[in-house]
């Protein structure tokens, strides 16, 4: 295998191809910049935490495939993912993902001490996830926690304090909205985990399913509200709040009938949900607060 065959293959592992968890990512993050700083943070921040998203979730996307090498193979949507089908090995696997942890420390040192803590946790979060659907039908809530995570190191990169009540509020809003959005995303995988063994929300809440995602959004919307009232948000992020609930109600059209693909379709509808957000948030801070 040549050197450019291997980076391709590479770049597959950490889903170069499918940046939608980057954004699902990043979404929040930029929230929450904007929120701390009141407006705009400067480029330093912006570009940090920027380039930490995606270094993050790629590293997030290798220890992952390591993690499920034993039985991506045995499920439809994920059997030609580069791990699962042969073409990388185990060990280069947990070599990109060590090569990226160093690079995500490189750049959290440019940032306070206080957020270089808060990392630590990042990297726990991300390093562990990927091997609790094992053990638990709750990787849903814990990949909440790890995608939340830049919400508070937002805070403290920026005020270099102890974040606010706001930043634990939007925490726990975007927890629930991310348990809510990959809830839809394992309704596409639930009868390939059911017979290998993987746990996940889609299968514990089972035929209560949809109730259960449509409960997780409604408390996700007034986590959302409340961090409006905590951060004397205006118009449009209230707009925006509207505009999200919209989303929300199109994807319980597409997941009415448990469809895989129409599943899956609903998850990649969030990513339209944290733009919105993000710019009634801007727009806030810029031109209507």
């Amino acid at each position: 295998m040549t050197l450019r065959e291997r980076l391709f293959h590479y770049s597959r592992l950490i889903r170069l191809d499918r940046p939608i968890g980057s954004y699902l990512l990043l979404w929040p993050t930029y929230w929450a910049m904007l929120i701390a700083a009141k407006g705009w943070t400067g480029w330093k921040i912006w570009l940090i935490f920027t380039a930490g998203v995606f270094v993050m979730r790629s590293a997030g996307c290798a220890i992952n495939d390591f993690a499920d090498r034993k039985v991506d193979g045995l499920v439809e949507r994920t059997k030609q993912r580069p791990l699962a089908s042969g073409i990388i090995s185990a060990k280069e696997a947990l070599g990109v993902f060590a090569v990226l942890i160093v690079i995500a420390l490189l750049l959290v040192l440019q940032l306070n001490a206080l957020t270089i803590g808060f990392s630590l946790g990042a990297v726990f979060l991300a390093a562990s996830y990927p091997f609790l659907k094992r053990f638990t039908h709750l990787p849903q809530f814990y990949l909440g926690i790890a995608f939340s995570w830049g919400i508070p190191m937002a805070f403290t990169a920026i005020t270099n304090d102890w974040p606010p009540l706001v930043a634990w509020v939007l925490l726990l809003a975007n927890l629930t909205w991310t348990t809510a959005y990959d809830t839809m995303y394992g309704m596409c995988d639930r009868e390939d985990d059911v017979l290998i063994g993987v746990k996940s929300t889609a299968i514990l809440f089972g035929q209560y399913d949809r109730l259960m995602v449509a409960i997780l959004q409604i408390i996700t919307l007034l986590l959302w509200a409340w961090v409006g009232v905590l951060a004397d948000l205006c118009l449009g992020f209230w707009s925006s709040l509207v505009i999200a609930s919209g989303f929300f109600m199109y994807q319980h059209h597409l997941i009415r009938h448990r469809d895989r693909w129409k599943s899956l379709q609903a998850f990649l509808n969030n990513n339209w949900v944290g733009l919105v957000l993000f710019i009634g948030i801007a727009l806030d801070y810029v031109w209507l607060c």
